[in-house]
């Protein structure tokens, strides 16, 4: 992961990584990831998405219109890398009405390998916020 999630940055730039185990086949997950003129499939504060150049390939460019509420209508994307094999797909942010600068965002899906302790530790806190939030529900 480290290879694809510690860009180099700049001094007034940032940066982070977020890791959601998904209990699905990766390569179900990765057809829906990978539909870069299809955000909406599993993004929920999408509104509609159309490609405005391009054919859904390396180089498209997609604009997507979110939902009211949000601070921003639209948002320009450019797909700058799609990678079948490595399961590696990056988006920039280009343009729209929103205040990303410079954005990029890289993601990228893995099968799960073996047990650490960090892994052990996730996955214990995982199960501990979901029962809290069943416990809050009912």
């Amino acid at each position: 992961m480290t290879r694809y999630h510690e860009p180099a940055l700049a001094p007034n730039q940032c940066g982070s990584s977020i890791v959601q185990v998904i209990d699905a086949p990766l390569p179900r997950v990765w057809s829906v990831i990978r539909r870069f003129d299809a955000p909406q499939a599993y993004k929920g504060f999408i509104k509609s998405c159309s490609l405005v150049a391009g054919d859904g390939g390396v180089g498209s460019v997609r604009e997507v219109r979110l939902i009211s509420g949000l601070p921003a209508n639209t948002s320009l994307e450019r797909l700058e890398r799609l990678d079948d094999e490595l399961k590696v797909m990056v988006v920039s942010n280009i343009g729209g009405d929103h205040k990303l600068v410079n954005y990029r965002s890289t993601t990228t899906l893995h099968d799960e390998e073996g047990d650490t302790i960090i892994g052990c530790n996730l996955k214990s806190l995982a199960r501990i916020t979901e029962k809290k939030k069943k416990k809050a529900v009912d």
